[in-house]
């Protein structure tokens, strides 16, 4: 059972993370979607919206409660995540608000004060949010399934709208935990392998979108993917502690991989169909997948 002051500090937290991941996806949609799908486009901008508006709120509570652990491991956003944006949005034509990542730059983290007083202001956070991720698992389940009839064309590929389905029902049973004041129940294996597979896919879906001449950068994308597909097909019969220690190994070999292809892709040095805040996003996600390795290892 976690105190009222654990349930603020992880609520703001693992909010602060996945809203800023969810709506990312919802821009996604937003930006791959062709006229002939507008209401879909329109359901996806409406959604993200209403989650940068749920970020904005999270981010002022969040200030001075966070620990500064989750600061430094820049999984809320990193020295790219503004700039990633902002050539995004002119690309694009899609609106983004540059304002949350701003105000996440300034956050500082908590100096061991006891924060239980926002128990109801979180928790109604936490509520808003299961509300939003419900819905917008809604969204991609439903283009997922018109992939699937041939009903509807998006410049996304099948596999990886179920991959940010998955991310989206992970946020949405953490929720559901919080509420129950505990965390998810989740075995080892359980946990490294989600990560390890979405890691994977990263690796796979960066391949797939760089231009065929990048040869260097494809090949390294496909020998991660490799990597991490071992990885999940080994978990239950290695150690524990020689599986978060692979995990690590390989993980920060994509951490750099990301970092080295964001800044690529905002100094234009790479030829591809990646926007920058793609990159952006999945840096952000290994980042964060670092700091739940580094809490398994202690």
């Amino acid at each position: 059972m976690l105190s009222r002051n654990e349930y603020v500090r992880l609520s703001l937290e693992i909010n602060l993370f996945f809203q800023r991941i969810m709506k990312e996806h919802l821009f996604f949609i937003e930006t791959s979607l062709p006229p002939a799908a507008a209401n879909l486009m329109l359901d996806a901008r409406r959604l993200k919206e209403s989650f940068e508006e749920l970020l904005h709120e999270t981010v002022f509570y969040a200030n001075g409660v966070i620990s500064n652990e989750t600061i430094k491991a820049e999984e809320i956003v990193t020295p790219y995540t503004l700039q990633a944006e902002e050539i995004t949005a002119r690309l694009t034509g899609a609106m983004i608000n540059t304002a949350i990542t701003e105000s996440e730059l300034a956050l500082t983290g908590n100096d061991g004060e006891d924060n239980s007083c926002l128990f109801e202001v979180v928790n109604s956070i936490n509520e808003r949010a299961i509300n939003l991720v419900s819905s917008t698992i809604a969204l991609k389940r439903e283009i997922i399934r018109d992939q699937r009839i041939c009903d509807l064309f998006i410049f996304l590929y099948p596999l990886l709208m179920e991959h940010i389905t998955r991310e989206a029902v992970y946020f949405l049973e953490t929720l559901e935990a919080l509420q129950e004041s505990r965390l998810p129940r989740r075995s080892l294996c359980d946990e490294l392998n989600f990560w390890n597979t979405i890691m994977g896919e990263h690796a796979e879906f960066i391949d797939g979108l760089l231009d065929p001449t990048e040869k260097a950068l494809k090949e390294t994308a496909a020998k991660l993917a490799d990597k991490f597909e071992q990885l999940v097909e080994g978990c239950k019969n290695t150690s524990e502690k020689r599986i978060v220690e692979e995990s690590t190994k390989t993980t920060k070999q994509v951490q750099e991989y990301k970092t080295a292809a964001t800044n690529g892709l905002i100094q234009c040095q790479i030829r591809s169909i990646i926007v920058p805040l793609l990159g952006d996003h999945v840096l952000r996600e290994a980042n964060h997948f670092l700091r739940i390795l580094m809490m398994l290892s202690c």
